[in-house]
């Protein structure tokens, strides 16, 4: 009797051994097989983005996405397979998601404003823009931030969610863009004369577009000039040198013509009073 227990014992210890094996065969089966696979299903969703145009930063956003999520599913399955209760084990990775959730809620408020961005593409790279408080060039969109950097080639790194959460100026959006300048006259000046020298300068800057016109018109009658706006187009890499070489034609055109171009000043008057007359007052 005691042999036949023995030969039981062994055949349920040898028959336990092989089981595991098996087990820890299929797991690593899995393992390979799903990477495999995996590397397949993102190649796919790689070259399936990338033929429909999509933006190549949204393209590795998916790509990595992707390749994340289903090589989750792939080692709970190999989980399963070690026998291993996945139901609880899924339960755990929540709650302890959840706890990493609560402690990092500005990280992700960054990382949904960085899907949106990529998703939306309110700007792209190179474009001019003012988002988040900072003006300056787009250097480069992140999961959790964008890097700009400025006109005086400053590199500004500013969280997703400053920029989603307040208006975008993109000033690259669109081919062209309008200069708005206001010059003003001295009151005893000519305004023809003025306005046909504003004009004349702004017909002989070849960058100056012709269609749509630009306006010379008189704006406003101020406290010590008479003001004109002068708001010509040009396509949007001409806008500052447009701005900056016509504010010195027009300043030493009017030097040349005799137009003033008053400054503030504030007159101010002395009463004097007769020291004897004050006393006599009194």
């Amino acid at each position: 009797m005691e042999n036949i227990i023995e030969r039981i014992s062994d055949f349920a210890t040898l028959y336990g051994i092989k089981t595991v094996g098996i087990r820890i065969i299929g797991a690593i089966a899995i393992l390979i097989i799903g990477r495999i696979v995996v590397g397949i299903i993102t190649g796919i969703v790689r070259k399936l983005l990338r033929k429909a145009q999509t933006d190549e930063t949204l393209v590795k956003f998916v790509a990595s996405l992707t390749k994340i999520t289903l090589m989750i599913v792939v080692f709970l399955a190999a989980l399963d397979t070690l026998g291993v209760d996945t139901t609880s084990f899924i339960a755990i990775v929540g709650a302890a998601g959840l706890a990493i959730g609560f402690a990092l809620q500005g990280s992700l408020a960054n990382f949904a404003a960085g899907v949106m961005l990529i998703i939306f593409r309110p700007f792209k790279i190179g474009d001019f823009v003012e988002a988040g408080g900072t003006t300056g060039v787009i250097e480069g969109t992140q999961i959790f931030n964008t890097i700009l950097k400025t006109p005086d080639n400053k590199t500004v790194i500013v969280p997703n969610s400053m920029i989603t959460g307040s208006s975008i100026t993109n000033y690259s959006a669109k081919e062209i863009r309008r200069v708005d300048m206001v010059f003003g006259i001295g009151y005893d000046d000519d305004i023809r004369k003025a306005k046909e020298v504003l004009n004349r300068l702004v017909n002989e800057d070849r960058r100056i577009l012709k269609d749509p016109a630009a306006t010379v018109a008189v704006s406003e009658l101020a406290d010590s000039s008479v003001n004109f706006v002068v708001r010509p187009w040009v396509k949007s890499a001409d806008y500052w040198s447009v701005f900056f070489d016509l504010t010195e034609k027009v300043k030493l055109t009017f030097d040349a013509e005799g137009i003033s171009i008053p400054y503030p000043q504030q007159d101010v008057y002395m009463h004097q009073v007769d020291p004897k007359r004050q006393i006599d007052a009194a």
